[in-house]
């Protein structure tokens, strides 16, 4: 486990966080009335989608935080299956949600959740609590991911592989997410990584390589 953040990290992580999702924000704002009405056009349900998250984990606890984006499915996508991973091709994806995933535009709202504190602009994914034991026992050491770290819109294992479709993709995924967590203990290795993570990212965005 990943006892505590280098301090000087920490500090600056926080300060990234807050100036860029400002930042982030504004630059985009004029987005959302055009992604929303997109949204409405094509399938009728609300423009925002909430779902609880898993945050950081702590010695005594772990947090709970309500995740929000822009709707990309149905509204009633998991009425007949519960919660289960999108895949490739998955039918219950709008036209306008398929666009919205390519470009990762459909996560432009969890700048909310940053600012809020409740995720980072870059971590281990937030995963589901629907989700969670599951991982928990199949995975070795996958609790341990977020012990200390804050979940993040993207990370290095989103850049690595991108959305996860089944057990197999997070049991993969794992080792990005505790070698992004050890990074965090030397200031200068983590801004060197989030800025190559960040890079990537935004690659991904301008070429529709998300899924």
């Amino acid at each position: 486990m990943y006892d505590e953040m280098n301090p000087v990290t920490a500090r600056a992580k926080r300060s990234f966080d807050i100036g860029f999702a400002s930042l982030g924000l504004l630059a985009t704002l004029p987005l959302f009335p055009l992604i929303a009405l997109a949204i409405k056009l094509d399938s009728p349900g609300p423009v925002l989608f909430r779902q609880l998250r898993i945050g950081r984990a702590r010695s005594d606890r772990t947090l709970l935080f309500e995740m929000i984006k822009f709707r990309t499915m149905r509204v009633d996508s998991e009425k007949q299956t519960g919660a289960v991973w999108a895949t490739r091709g998955d039918s219950r994806i709008t036209r306008v949600g398929l666009l919205l995933r390519k470009t990762r535009l459909d996560e432009l709202p969890q700048l909310v959740n940053v600012l809020k504190g409740d995720m980072s602009l870059i971590g281990p994914r937030p995963e589901r609590p629907g989700f969670y034991r599951r991982l928990e026992h199949a995975i070795p050491y996958f609790a341990e991911r977020t012990y200390g770290v804050t979940p993040g819109i993207t990370g290095l294992a989103q850049i690595n592989q991108g959305y996860d479709t089944c057990l197999d993709d997070v049991r993969s995924k794992l080792g990005y997410d505790h070698r992004y967590a050890l990074a965090l203990a030397d200031p200068r290795a983590w801004l060197l990584m989030d800025l190559h993570i960040a890079w990537r990212t935004i690659w991904v965005m301008l070429t529709g390589r998300g899924q």
